[in-house]
């Protein structure tokens, strides 16, 4: 069922389900949670013997062990406490790090389109955040009880054997402060929900400005991320208020009733003792269990705060992780492809109630042969090549791949056959070498390695580095430039050396000497693959076997660059148009420098 129609008990089970693995460390973490709070309801209990045989009767007996006892009584209790705190913690973290890695997993097994229609902040903030409010939830509220209660349950028990009659009117005030929580603990809940949709908020404007620094900087947008900030801070600042006003006003309103029940229970003690109907020792025990009745009381009230805050934390926690990941329902396994790729009608809509991206497109690329998609910005270029490793599934057609549809191979093996150079060139906070060979399953050789840099034409900045193919690239490979970037994105396909390559703007980012050098290592590596190459500069495949021309998700022309340009339809008039702006460029450039 949905995280949100799940009930809060059904909500809590399955959260301390995740505790079963540590139940030996949990239940050490209870007991002595327990011996702790058995020890409490022993101070007032020891009490009544120690005055009344001390200070009425000399007994020399108590006057020798009294202390003896009070001292193993706090000895017991530091012990028990600590190794029931210490448990409690433990169990705590290892709840954090479990939740956290299945997210986590969870994130990397999720469809494209969830990326699509989640903000990086908010899945940032359930994995830094929502999942840290869980603990207390799960852990910290299930001791509080289980203490509490028996100290409860102890001090209530010794009361009753005091005075009965007194006592029985304490437990006027349980169905009033019974009620009094309930209405808190819905405005903790809601308000707790607010607060984590506010912190991925806030979480998305840090990810974006610090990503976008520089265009921050240079266009002056500083004064505007600041007020966006600000604006956001404010409403997690609200938000939590919220639940400090409903968990200030817990305490005091239980405590203020719980007050007035003891005032009442005092005055009729004190007219009791006077009509020596209790003993010295027995009065001062009664009151001193109490008003040692208060702590718990107002820590069992003030823990509702953290239980429905957690609660809370754990729908958003739960609704990720119950999130479907990538369809994988193929049950065929190939092993390297010939790389014989057709499109059959395939059609594809991101929203039921949006315009097709692809529409009825039938294509047919043997294995070996590289096709070029061209046309104009959101034509559908993109999205063609989306679909071949299954980033997104089409809406109607199928896709083959040597004669097997990608809907019936699984994931791994479909992807092992593919490799990617993207315009957006990702690389990972490590070293050269580790990016090149990044998501192999085996120990490369520093040979091929190498090999592969040498291949794209990286080796030749690399050698220039201090540590060589050690070098940390930084993040997002920001101590690189753009071309080196690019160059380690290609070296990476190249080691992969899958039979399927998708080439999106792969030279985009060179400049005209590293272009060259890579279009060699590019045709060099393209020769015996089957491969889509997105390009919106012409000139970058004039060579490719086929050029296929996109309009509005459809497939207009199709063609090598020569008979498209004899046809002197859409291809020719693109190629027109680029090729007289660059003219104008070098005219413009050649003004300048003269």
């Amino acid at each position: 069922m949905p995280v949100l129609e799940m009930t809060n008990t059904q909500l809590y089970a399955r959260l301390l389900g995740y505790i079963k693995p540590y139940w030996r460390t949990f239940s050490i973490s209870l007991l002595g949670m327990a011996v702790a709070a058995a020890t409490e309801a022993l101070l007032p209990a020891l009490l009544k013997p120690m005055l009344d045989g001390t200070f009425v009767h000399r007994d020399d007996t108590v006057i020798r062990w009294a202390p003896v006892f009070l001292l193993l009584i706090f000895f017991v209790r530091g012990i028990a406490s600590f190794a029931g705190t210490f448990a409690i913690g433990w169990v705590g973290n290892k709840l954090v790090m479990d939740l956290r890695e299945e997210m986590f997993r969870k994130l990397l097994s999720l469809p494209t389109r969830f990326y699509d229609d989640h903000s990086t902040g908010q899945l940032i903030s359930k994995l830094t955040y929502d999942v840290t409010q869980v603990t207390a939830a799960a852990t910290n509220v299930v001791t509080v009880f289980l203490r509490d209660t028996i100290i409860v349950i102890g001090l209530m028990g010794w009361l009753l054997y005091l005075n009965w009659k007194l006592t029985m009117l304490t437990l006027v005030m349980i169905p009033l402060i019974a009620v009094i929580i309930k209405f808190i603990s819905n405005r903790e809940r809601d308000a707790s929900r607010l607060t984590q949709v506010a912190m991925g908020d806030i979480t998305q404007v840090i990810e974006e400005s610090v990503t976008a620094h520089k265009v921050v900087k240079l266009f002056g947008g500083q004064h505007y991320e600041g007020r966006r900030f600000g604006d956001q801070a404010n409403w997690v600042r609200r938000h939590a208020m919220k639940q400090v006003v409903a968990g200030a006003a817990n305490v005091p309103i239980v405590q203020m009733v719980a007050a007035l029940a003891l005032a009442i229970i005092m005055y009729l003690a004190i007219q009791q003792a006077r009509t020596d109907e209790s003993t010295v020792g027995g009065f001062l025990s009664f009151i001193a269990a109490m008003l040692m009745l208060t702590a718990p009381a107002k820590r069992i009230a003030g823990v509702t705060e953290f239980l429905q805050r957690g609660l809370a934390a754990a729908e958003s926690v739960f609704e990720l992780i119950d999130t479907p990941s990538e369809t994988d329902a193929g049950q065929q396994s190939m092993a390297r492809a010939d790389g014989n790729l057709v499109f059959e009608h395939v059609s594809l809509s991101y929203q039921a109630d949006e315009r097709m991206a692809l529409n009825d497109i039938c294509l047919d690329i043997p294995a070996g042969q590289s096709v070029a998609l061209v046309g104009a910005s959101g034509s559908g270029k993109s999205t063609m090549a989306n679909l071949v490793p299954r980033f997104y599934l089409p809406s109607s057609g199928r896709i083959t791949l040597d004669g097997h549809d990608l809907a019936d191979l699984t994931l791994a093996s479909l992807r092992d056959n593919i490799a990617l150079v993207s315009q957006e060139v990702v690389l990972f906070n490590d070293t050269i070498a580790a990016n090149i060979c990044y998501g192999q399953m085996r120990e490369v050789p520093e040979a091929e390695i190498i090999a592969a840099a040498q291949a794209a034409h990286a080796m030749e900045f690399i050698r220039e580095l201090p540590e060589g193919m050690n070098t940390l690239v930084g993040e997002k490979g920001v101590r690189l430039s753009g071309g080196q970037r690019q160059r380690l994105a290609i070296a990476r396909a190249i080691l992969k050396n899958a039979p399927v390559l998708i080439l999106d703007e792969a030279t985009s980012a060179l400049d005209s000497e590293s272009e060259r050098h890579v279009q060699a290592a590019l045709e060099t590596l393209m020769q015996g693959r089957t491969t889509l190459v997105i390009a919106h500069r012409l000139s970058t495949i004039e060579k490719a076997d086929r050029i296929v021309v996109m309009q509005k998700g459809r497939i207009v022309e199709s063609g090598t660059h020569r008979e498209l340009l004899d046809k002197d339809a859409v291809y020719a008039q693109l190629h027109r148009i680029q090729f007289e702006w660059h003219d104008a460029e070098k005219e413009k450039n050649s003004g300048n420098l003269s």
